[in-house]
C-alpha cells in the first residue's frame, strides 16, 4: 500500500486540527454538556483555551514526553479535552472503561505504565487508589468532579480546574515548551492507545497514530458527507475506538458539535433534546430502544395498537424504498405521509431520532428484523464493519446499497481479501501501528505487507462487492452431519424478540444446536405486571411456566426462519434453557463492550451444556457471582430444559419435539 502523507501545511495531529478549527469555526459550538439539567456549551475557540490551559498545567506537574496518561470516566468535555491536551504535551492518552472493576483497571494501568491518571469522579479515584496498593508507577491523580474529594490526601492529587488554573498562571513561562512539543508531533506520532475488549484473553494495547486517526476520519466523513453543522451524542464508552473516532477524530476533522449527556439514566431525554443528525449505537442499544417501544405498545389501548401495527406493516414496505431512492407510487407516498403524521413521526421523536441523517450500528451483527424496523421508520440506519486495529472502518454501506445481510463495501482506502480458510483480511491507512509491548501478537495479526487478520469468517459477494460476515472465525464450525455452524446468525434472530436480552447458541461438532437464553427483565417484568403475575426475583421470573412457553414459541419461530437459509438451515435450536442470572461483565462472561465471551460461558456453565445434550429435562446448578460492592457469592437453581420443534429441511415440515 502506498504511503499516505498530508499535503504541505495540512494538520498532522489532533492538536493541529484543534487550532485549525478554532481559526475556522471559532464561534461555533464544539462541545455541550448537560449538568444539573442545564446545557452548557463551549465554542471551538473556548475549547482551544481549555485544552491549552490543561496541557500547560500538566507540564507544570511534570508530565514528560512519551508518558502514558490514563483517562477514566463518563463522557464529559473535560475528559475529551484531557485526551487532546495529553497529546499536545507530547504524551500518550490511554482511555479506560469507566465500569471496569479495580482488577481490570490495575492490569491496564500496570501494562501501559501510566504515571498520571485523569479521573472523572470519586468512584474512579477510589479504584485507582485501590490499584495503587499493588502499583507504584502512578505519580499524580487529577480529578474532574470535586464532590466527595475534600478529605483525600492531596499531596499528589489535584482538581482538574486547579491544574488548568496553574497552567494559565504559568502561561508565559511554559508556552514555549508546549509549542515545542506540539511542533514535534507528526503524522506518525502516537495519537492514542486503546485497549481491546479482551474477548479471548487479556486486553491488548492498540497503538494508533495521527495518520491512522486523521486519514480514517477524513475518508469516513467524506463518505457520508459529515459537516460542521452536524450534531453527535457522545454516550458510548470513551475507551472504545468507535467513540474516539466519532467524538474526536471525525469531530475534529469536520468541526461538528459533540454533546455529552448528564448521565446514563438521562441519555434518552438528552437524546431527544439534542436531536443528533449523526448517531451511532451498537446493536444492544437499538435492541433496548425497540424493546421499550414494544413494551409501550403492549400497554397501549386496542385502537392505538392496531394503528401502530398497520402503520409499521406499511412502513416496512415503503420506508426503505424512500430511503434508497427507489420508485414509490403516489398512493404509497400518501399512505406513508399519513402514517408519518400519526405514528412514525411521533415515534421517531420519542426515540430522539427525528433529525438523524446518518445512523450506524457496529460492534457485532444486528438482527435483520431489528435493522429493518429502524429503516422502516425512515431512519438512515446502516451497518459498518470495523475493529480497534483498523481505527474502526473496514467496510461501510453506501446510501443506495443498504442491506441487513451485508456490512457493505470496503471503506475508502481499504483493501480486502479472503484467506483460504475464509478469514477476512484488510489493509488501510487506518491499520494500527502495533500492539504495545507485544511484538509476537503484532506479527501474528499484521504481516510485513500490512495485511491484518480480522479473526472473522466471511466472503465477498460477486457482482456487488459487498462483504458478508458469517461469525468469528473461531466460532464458525461444522455440525456432526457436516452442516455449517454459525451461532451469531441464530442469536441475532432470537434477540429480535423484546423478552430475549441475550442468547448463546452451541452446536459445533454436535448433532443439533442448543441455546442459553437471558430474559430481558424490563420487558418480561412489564408483561408480568400487566398479567398480575407476582415474582420475587429475576430467577423466579425466568423460570415461570408462561415465560418458558412464550420463549419456546420464539425459538420455534426462529427455527422456521433459519430453515429458509440453505447454508445455515441446520443451525436450528432443538433444546434450550433460560439462565438463572444475566450474563455480566463483572463475572467475566461478557466484555465491557457487551460481547459474549463464548468460551468462558461454555466452561462456566459446562454442567448445563452437558444436560442440554444429555437428554435431561432439568438440571441443578451453582454459580459464583460478583455483587455490586465487589463481594463474591453463590446462587443456586434448578433449571428447566425445553425441547423446541425444528423444521425438517428435506420436507419443510415442522418436526415433533
Amino acid at each position: 500500500m502506498a504511503d499516505i502523507s498530508p499535503p504541505a501545511g495540512a494538520p498532522q495531529s489532533i492538536p493541529a486540527l484543534l487550532r485549525r478549527n478554532a481559526a475556522l469555526f471559532g464561534s461555533r459550538d464544539a462541545y455541550r454538556e448537560k449538568e444539573y439539567g442545564i446545557w452548557q456549551s463551549w465554542t471551538w475557540a473556548e475549547t482551544l483555551d481549555e485544552i491549552e490551559a490543561l496541557a500547560l498545567g500538566l507540564l507544570a506537574l511534570g508530565l514528560e514526553r512519551g508518558d502514558y496518561v490514563a483517562i477514566i470516566g463518563r463522557n464529559r468535555p473535560a475528559l475529551y479535552w484531557s485526551m487532546v491536551a495529553v497529546e499536545m504535551a507530547g504524551a500518550v492518552p490511554v482511555p479506560l472503561y469507566q465500569d471496569a472493576v479495580s482488577e481490570e483497571m490495575t492490569y491496564v494501568l500496570e501494562h501501559c505504565g501510566a504515571r498520571f491518571v485523569i479521573a472523572g469522579d470519586q468512584e474512579q479515584v477510589d479504584k485507582v487508589l485501590e490499584a495503587q496498593e499493588t502499583l507504584h508507577g502512578i505519580e499524580h491523580i487529577v480529578y474532574v468532579d470535586r464532590r466527595g474529594m475534600r478529605k483525600y490526601d492531596h499531596s499528589k492529587m489535584n482538581a482538574l480546574d486547579d491544574v488548568q488554573a496553574e497552567g494559565r498562571a504559568a502561561h508565559q513561562r511554559l508556552l514555549p515548551e508546549l509549542h515545542a512539543r506540539e511542533a514535534e508531533l507528526t503524522y506518525d506520532s502516537t495519537c492514542v492507545m486503546l485497549y481491546t475488549s479482551g474477548t479471548t484473553g487479556k486486553p491488548k494495547g492498540v497503538v494508533l497514530s495521527n495518520r491512522n486517526i486523521i486519514e480514517t476520519s477524513k475518508s469516513s466523513c467524506e463518505f457520508d458527507g459529515l459537516r460542521a453543522e452536524d450534531e453527535v451524542l457522545a454516550y458510548l464508552p470513551m475507551a472504545w475506538v468507535g467513540d474516539f473516532i466519532f467524538s474526536i477524530g471525525q469531530a475534529y476533522w469536520s468541526g461538528f458539535c459533540v454533546n455529552c449527556p448528564e448521565s446514563a439514566d438521562t441519555m434518552m431525554t438528552d437524546l431527544r433534546e439534542i436531536g443528533p443528525t449523526y448517531f451511532f449505537a451498537p446493536p444492544r442499544v437499538f435492541e433496548t430502544l425497540l424493546t421499550s417501544v414494544m413494551i409501550r405498545m403492549e400497554d397501549a389501548g386496542r385502537f392505538k395498537k392496531r394503528l401502530f401495527d398497520r402503520a409499521m406493516a406499511r412502513a416496512k414496505e415503503i420506508g426503505p424504498k424512500i430511503l434508497d431512492g427507489k420508485p414509490v407510487s403516489t398512493g404509497e407516498k400518501l399512505a406513508y405521509a399519513l402514517d408519518n403524521l400519526l405514528v412514525i413521526g411521533p415515534l421517531k421523536n420519542t426515540l430522539g431520532m427525528s433529525r438523524v441523517r446518518v445512523g450506524y450500528t457496529a460492534g457485532e451483527a444486528i438482527g435483520p428484523e431489528i435493522f429493518d424496523f429502524y429503516r422502516a421508520l425512515g431512519i438512515n440506519l446502516k451497518q459498518l464493519y470495523g475493529q480497534t486495529e483498523a481505527s474502526v472502518f473496514i467496510t461501510q454501506q453506501p446510501d443506495s446499497e443498504v442491506r441487513p445481510d451485508t456490512v457493505g463495501v470496503p471503506s475508502p482506502g481499504v483493501e480486502l481479501k479472503i484467506g483460504e480458510n475464509g478469514e477476512v483480511f484488510y489493509r488501510s491507512p487506518g491499520t494500527f501501528v502495533e500492539y504495545f509491548k507485544n511484538a509476537e501478537s503484532t506479527a501474528s495479526t499484521k504481516d510485513a505487507e500490512g495485511w491484518v487478520a480480522t479473526g472473522d469468517a466471511g466472503f465477498i459477494e460477486e457482482g456487488t462487492g459487498h462483504l458478508r460476515i458469517l461469525d468469528r472465525a473461531k466460532d464458525v464450525g461444522k455440525m456432526a452431519h457436516g452442516g455449517l455452524f454459525a451461532p451469531k446468525f441464530v442469536e441475532n434472530k432470537l434477540k429480535f424478540y423484546p423478552d430475549i436480552l441475550e442468547a448463546v447458541v452451541f452446536g459445533n461438532e454436535k448433532d443439533y444446536c442448543t441455546a442459553f437464553i437471558n430474559i430481558d427483565l424490563s420487558a418480561v417484568g412489564n408483561w408480568a405486571e400487566r398479567n398480575n403475575i407476582a415474582y420475587a426475583s429475576y430467577q423466579e421470573l425466568a423460570g415461570h411456566p408462561q415465560v418458558l412457553a412464550s420463549l419456546k414459541g420464539h425459538v420455534e419461530a426462529v427455527n422456521r426462519s433459519v430453515a429458509e437459509d440453505p447454508m445455515l438451515a441446520h443451525c436450528q435450536v432443538a433444546r434450550f434453557l433460560v439462565l438463572h442470572k444475566e450474563l455480566d461483565a463483572d463475572d467475566g462472561e461478557m466484555t465491557r463492550t457487551r460481547k459474549v465471551r463464548r468460551r468462558i460461558v461454555e466452561e462456566k456453565f459446562a454442567d448445563l451444556l452437558e444436560a442440554l445434550y444429555g437428554g435431561k429435562s432439568e438440571q441443578y446448578t451453582e454459580t459464583e457471582v460478583t455483587y455490586e460492592d465487589g463481594r463474591k457469592g453463590k446462587i443456586t437453581a434448578t433449571l428447566q430444559i425445553i425441547d423446541a420443534a425444528t423444521v425438517d429441511v428435506s420436507s419443510g415440515q415442522m418436526a415433533a419435539e
